[in-house]
């Protein structure tokens, strides 16, 4: 028998994307939403405990509310844990890692392969470049919806940065810039955040000396690109031992 995969935000605009792919590489058991509905054809669970009794593993873009709840009862049922919800805090950070101590969990603010691979460059040359002598800075643009600011790509993109530098990034974070706000210190990391239109997600990192600046960036074109990362990552992680994961983990990287 196939793997069976629930959609927790099945009727979002993720979670279409999540039930296709699901669908396509191997079984969608179906979904939990708030309004309720869903694609056609896939089944509708009352709730996280009811999904979770019925697939393999979970695949959770839902809401930031919603973390600590389906951390608590997917560790019940024994059931992996795929989590694309970002802008949680500090506390359902732990209840992530307590589930973790059970179930095979991987949590990412991103499921794109690019992506990931952008952190990994953004540390290098976070870990490469002077702090003193380039100046970091965090790009953002998405769609008028977005709800979080920045974005959970561009958070992990100024971790890596801090990683590289052995900083931690919550005491050198800039976000936005307004006023008279004095010269840039050495050593930050600024955030800048775009909205408008339907952007799907655009992320660059920028170093900048007073010689030379160096750039990387990456343009999602397609939802389905972090639906078809997050399938994949779900038919990975059911097969591994109870643990908290990264795309890292997943991506050997």
């Amino acid at each position: 028998m196939t793997l069976r995969i629930g959609i927790a935000g099945i009727s979002g605009r993720m979670g279409i994307y999540l039930a296709e792919e699901a669908a396509a590489a191997a079984t969608l058991a179906g979904g939990i939403s708030r309004s309720g509905r869903g694609p056609a054809g896939a089944a509708q669970f009352a709730d996280i405990t009811a999904l979770a009794a019925e697939s393999d593993v979970v695949i959770d873009f839902t809401h930031a509310s919603t973390v600590t709840a389906h951390a608590a009862a997917l560790a019940k049922a024994e059931t992996p844990w795929v989590l694309g919800t970002t802008g949680y805090g500090s506390e359902d950070y732990v209840a992530i890692e307590e589930a973790a101590r059970t179930i095979p969990v991987i949590a990412a603010p991103n499921f794109c392969t690019g992506v990931n691979l952008l952190l990994l460059m953004a540390e290098k040359l976070g870990a490469t470049l002077p702090a003193g002598q380039y100046d970091a800075e965090i790009l953002e643009m998405h769609h008028r919806q977005k709800v979080d600011s920045p974005s959970g790509t561009a958070l992990a993109l100024g971790r890596a940065v801090a990683a590289g530098r052995r900083v931690v990034l919550e005491d050198v974070m800039v976000s936005g810039r307004d006023g008279n706000v004095g010269p840039r210190q050495d050593g930050e990391i600024g955030f800048a955040t775009l909205r408008g239109g339907q952007i799907i997600g655009s992320h660059s990192v920028l170093f900048t000396a007073g010689d030379e600046q160096i750039s990387i960036t990456h343009h999602a074109f397609d939802r389905r690109v972090f639906a078809s990362g997050a399938v994949r990552a779900a038919l990975w992680v059911h097969a591994q031992p109870a643990g908290l994961y990264g795309m890292r983990d997943f991506l050997k990287l």
